[in-house]
């Protein structure tokens, strides 16, 4: 991973800002800047130089941080933000940036004393800002885990894991366990498996509903690799499905489709979703189409940007967004088809490979 060039990056804004430094606390920020995975650490980045940057964790990761942050001078303490404060204020630093959406009011007055004379100023979402676009080591980190998602659903079925007579919650396990054959850290989230009704629950937890022919069942799931998140939905049913599965499927497809067209550099959030939501509005179940249409994906399963119809921005090359349009039918069934893609120039890049046709097991 091109922690350096990160770095770099963030020193560029907080040269913009007016800023000496900035102090990182939040742990996924972290560990975007520096690679390192314990569960404490801060970070305070000079709008300097790397020299000049220090890294702070406790005594439980001596071995772990030489080996994660070897190129950062490297500090030992606790609690690490106030540590990192008292390095500002003994560096004498002027305006140092703290992340204000991450730090409570009362960490707030214990930062402040800690840094006696050096201003604090409010920080919010500059690191934020720089995950919006995915470097190319956090595209492959994607691929992998979607190749992960991708191959545990074609075992899964391969292997009659969704035959009849099985319940959400065993679906859910061995689904969970195949991704971890193919390579997952872990799974990327709590898994939904929903069977028949229970596939009209956006949400749903599995259960010990037992699948049956006739049934829809949708997997939303997916694979943790590098700390990165891939997300994917599929909806098959069981046995030949019935003509009102058919259409409800081939209407949430096309809306997948239109919606998947809509990502390029440049697109307002709000148009996309618009985009994929106007073909179910035009088929009369715009009310049964309940959420947004994506989201960012990458360190966090859910980040910026949303993919809504109150979303603000546009897509920028590199972004990595889910398009998961759904039509939910209360009582009967529902369908969410999902894939995790990259924007790119031309074309947006698909990484969660499996067919989109509707399969019957």
């Amino acid at each position: 991973m091109p922690y350096a060039p990160r770095r770099a990056a963030l020193r560029a804004t907080l040269r913009d800002r007016e800023l000496d430094a900035l102090l990182v606390t939040d742990l996924l920020n972290v560990r975007y800047l520096t690679g390192f995975t314990g569960s404490n650490a801060a970070l305070l980045v000079s709008a300097e130089s790397d020299e000049a940057t220090a890294f702070c964790t406790d005594g439980r990761y001596l071995t772990q941080a030489a080996h994660q942050v070897p190129d950062l001078e490297r500090v030992v303490d606790r609690p690490c933000d106030v540590a990192l404060a008292r390095r500002a204020a003994g560096a004498g630093l002027g305006r140092v940036g703290y992340e204000s959406h991450h730090v409570t009011v009362e960490g707030l007055d214990t930062l402040a004393e800690a840094a006696e004379r050096v201003e604090l100023a409010r920080a919010p979402g500059l690191v934020e800002q720089l995950r919006l676009v995915k470097d190319e080591a956090e595209v492959e980190a994607l691929r992998m885990a979607c190749a992960a998602a991708d191959r545990a659903l074609a075992g899964l079925v391969e292997h009659g894991g969704l035959r009849p007579g099985r319940t959400e919650r065993e679906i859910a396990r061995e689904l969970e366990g195949r991704m971890l054959d193919h390579g997952a850290a872990g799974p990327g989230f709590d898994s939904i498996v929903a069977t028949g009704a229970n596939s009209a629950v956006p949400h749903h937890r599995p259960t010990d509903a037992v699948v049956r022919a006739g049934d829809f069942v949708k997997l939303d799931f997916g694979a943790l690799v590098d700390g990165y998140h891939s997300d994917m939905t599929r909806t098959l049913v069981v046995g030949p499905p019935a003509d009102w599965q058919r259409e409800l499927y081939e209407l949430v497809a096309a809306a997948q489709a239109a919606g998947r067209a809509a990502l390029a550099p440049g697109a307002e959030v709000a148009a996309v979703d618009a985009a994929a939501r106007d073909v179910i509005e035009g088929a009369g179940f715009g009310e049964h189409f309940v959420h947004g249409l994506g989201h960012g994906v990458g360190l966090q399963i859910h980040e910026a940007p949303a993919l809504s119809k109150a979303g603000a921005g546009t897509l920028l090359p590199g972004m990595a967004v889910t398009v998961e349009p759904g039509v939910y039918l209360a009582g009967r069934g529902g369908v969410r088809i999902e894939d995790t893609l990259v924007v790119r120039d031309g074309a947006p890049e698909l990484l969660t490979l499996t067919t989109k046709e509707l399969v019957v097991v």
